[in-house]
């Protein structure tokens, strides 16, 4: 059977969340979770397929991996048995290729395949394979998977410049680094706030590292790491596609277990639109505008508005008053999602990494097929605000960074269901 979200025009959205644990963090947690040669119990773990599928790829390897609260998962990695982690499991999923660090940096070698995960365009891993040669590891790419092997001794620290912030070059990076001998300076690093995370999980375990939050890490390696129970920051996506969707029904949420500064930006987005926003230590309240202002976007790595929350925006410009321009600068093809946008009566059009947006249109609802995960998130938003019945089909990329996200939006009225068809 394949499942599919059926909504229908629903009321002005009202009530309280609490933001789940970031699917952007997890993930890579899990992925050092290698590191230690021991139990790591990582705390506010969302029920996501992602998850599940992390957790497959370290089972592999020979990690024990338990849920043992419902929330909470326990990854016993004293006995690794493998360094390989496989095809099939990698091609669901593009932060698969985050053992690569961890393996090289505990095993000194690692096979893994070439990644998968949304088609929004070209994730080259070049930066990834420069930065492990620069610690000294042997990189090949054969028969469709990267093979890493450290010198005899293991890998030695070193002066890391990236020509890009790349977020799964840094991630990678600061995993094998935690292990190498010496220290390595990370130039250009990524500033994400799930970086940050994985910078204060490996500090807990023991790891030295400098320069949390800025474009310069500086990593000791250890020679041994300890135990770690870690909680994972809230999922400042998920957070923002809630408040978005309060934004396009006119309505009053407040999300909690999120850190407004992580979304600080979108924030500022979203008061351009006309909303008022409360923010709280840990929380963000929205109030929704009468009229929605379009407002301009262009994505870039963090601290600038977050290619993870452009395809929201987009579906909010679609009816909101005035015309905007999109500016997509980190993933080439993330505008798929459009055409099915302008199935149900959006004025999109896209000329490269740009989209026009002319705002003002009465959406009527249509059976759409979610290309990818933040997408199909969209599409659902848009089906918040669309006359009749809206169907989404192929959420299983939903599944991948949601959890439980048609209950969600029910429980502040949203008038959406998840129902099965034969396939």
């Amino acid at each position: 059977m394949a499942d599919y979200i059926a909504i229908e025009h629903s009321p002005a959205l009202f009530g309280r969340l609490v933001a789940s644990g970031a699917k952007n963090s997890v993930l890579k947690l899990m992925a050092a979770s290698l590191l230690i040669e021991g139990t790591t119990v990582l705390q506010n773990v969302p029920h996501i397929a992602d998850v599940e599928i992390m957790s497959q790829v370290l089972q592999v390897l020979g990690v024990d991996v338990n849920w043992t609260a419902p929330h909470e998962l326990t990854l016993d990695g004293h006995h690794l048995t493998s360094h390989t982690a496989p095809y099939e499991l990698v091609a669901q999923m593009r932060a698969s290729t985050a053992v690569l660090g961890s393996l090289s940096g505990r095993c000194g070698q690692a096979r893994v395949a070439l990644p998968g995960g949304c088609n929004i365009g070209s994730r080259k891993i070049d930066m990834h394979i420069a930065g492990l040669e620069a610690l000294g590891a042997e990189v090949r790419i054969e028969h469709g998977y990267i093979n890493v092997a450290a010198p005899e001794g293991g890998l030695r620290g070193a002066e890391v410049p990236l020509e890009f912030p790349s977020v799964g070059a840094t991630e990678n990076l600061i995993m094998a680094a935690a292990r190498a001998q010496g220290t390595t300076i990370i130039k250009n690093a990524a500033r994400e706030p799930e970086i940050t995370d994985l910078v204060t999980f490996l500090q807990e375990a023991g790891v030295a590292i400098e320069g949390a939050g800025t474009s310069e890490l500086a990593i000791t390696g250890a020679t041994a790491v300890h135990e770690v129970c870690h909680r994972v920051i809230g999922d400042r996506i998920e957070a923002g596609t809630f408040l978005v969707a309060a934004a396009m029904t006119r309505g009053d949420i407040e999300v909690e277990g999120i850190d407004p500064e992580h979304l600080d930006v979108v924030l500022r987005k979203l008061e351009m639109m006309g909303a008022q926003i409360e923010r709280g230590d840990d929380s963000i309240r929205l109030y929704g505008a009468d009229e929605l202002k379009a407002v301009d976007i262009q994505t870039l790595p963090y601290p600038g508005f977050p290619t993870d929350m452009q395809a929201q925006f987009m579906a909010a410009d679609a009816v909101a008053e005035g015309s905007s321009i999109v500016t997509e600068n980190v993933f080439e093809n993330r505008f798929m999602f459009a055409d099915e946008l302008g199935r149900m009566g959006a004025d999109i059009s896209i000329e490269g990494h740009y989209a026009l947006v002319k705002g003002g249109t009465l959406l009527s609802g249509a059976p759409v097929v979610s290309p990818d995960l933040r997408g199909g998130a969209a599409l659902v938003l848009a089906g918040l605000v669309a006359e009749g019945t809206t169907t989404v089909h192929d959420i299983y990329h939903i599944d991948r960074g949601y959890e439980d996200f048609c209950d969600k939006l029910a429980s502040l009225g949203a008038r959406i269901e998840r129902c099965s068809e034969p396939d």
